[in-house]
């Protein structure tokens, strides 16, 4: 048992960070869907498991969204004046989004991590693959500081740094897909900040046992980014090396299953 605890939670990282890095979506909802099984064996009570699993995923995403930042802007695809212009409201809503699920029953977060998992999974089945282009584009303007709001709170509540909203959002205003997911990597960072520490500060007394802060379980946040900032730039790597559209049909696939596992807790 002491060899699984010290390997679980460092597992999982690396499989967020390479997510992370390749394609700016899912290593949230990986890690949520993870921690939500697995939590409960290390002592957190099983009525407070959805809330721990989203404050633990969105607080090892801080690391993991500057190491996957980090290595974009190495190769140049970070556009940051339009991250300049999203900071503001992402910070907003990821505040707001995390007092919003403090609130919530953990079966009704339960049941928005699965439809949001669905919604995804559908968008990347049937979303076309952008021509490569738009390099110079660096969109900005006070309606990306709205979009981050709503960015920022459903990424709160469904335990995400909001890639699968910022990168079709910035493919739709003209940007290249690899730019987007670096771009997107660098808000997930200030979107993570925001929830997790609302997720901590805004959490009822005692509510974990153990070494936590507030619903933030500080062993599996630090094992998991620890290894994610070590296995994101592979993502990277692979994100500027492969086609993404089969790697998004099957990522969709992977999605649909990490929903219904949802469905069977």
């Amino acid at each position: 048992m002491l060899t699984w605890s010290m390997l679980c939670f460092p597992l999982l990282g690396a499989v967020a960070g390479v997510l992370a890095g390749l394609l700016g979506i899912g290593g949230g909802l990986v890690l949520v869907t993870a921690l939500v099984w697995l939590l409960p064996l290390y002592g957190v009570p099983q009525d407070g498991a959805m809330h721990t699993a989203l404050a633990t995923a969105l607080a090892s995403i801080i690391l993991t969204g500057l190491s996957s930042a980090r290595a974009h802007h190495l190769r140049r695809s970070v556009l940051w004046p339009t991250v300049a212009w999203m900071v503001p409201g992402v910070l907003l809503g990821g505040w707001i989004g995390s007092w919003l699920a403090v609130r919530l029953d953990g079966d009704v977060l339960r049941y928005c991590v699965v439809a949001y998992c669905a919604v995804v999974g559908t968008q990347l089945l049937l979303s076309r693959t952008p021509p490569a282009g738009g390099d110079a584009v660096a969109p900005a303007g006070l309606g990306l500081s709205g979009a981050g709001v709503g960015i920022g709170v459903l990424s709160s509540i469904v335990g995400i740094g909001g890639g699968s909203m910022t990168v079709p959002l910035l493919v739709w205003r003209g940007v290249s897909p690899v730019r987007a997911v670096g771009t997107s990597s660098a808000c997930g960072v200030f979107i993570a900040f925001a929830a997790a520490a609302g997720y901590a500060l805004q959490a009822p007394a005692d509510v974990l046992p153990g070494v936590s802060w507030g619903y933030v379980y500080l062993p599996g946040a630090i094992g998991i980014a620890l290894a994610s900032v070590i296995a994101a730039p592979y993502g990277t790597r692979l994100a500027h090396a492969i086609s993404g559209a089969a790697l998004k049909r099957v990522f969709a696939v992977f999605l649909y299953c990490v929903g219904a596992s949802l469905l069977l807790l």
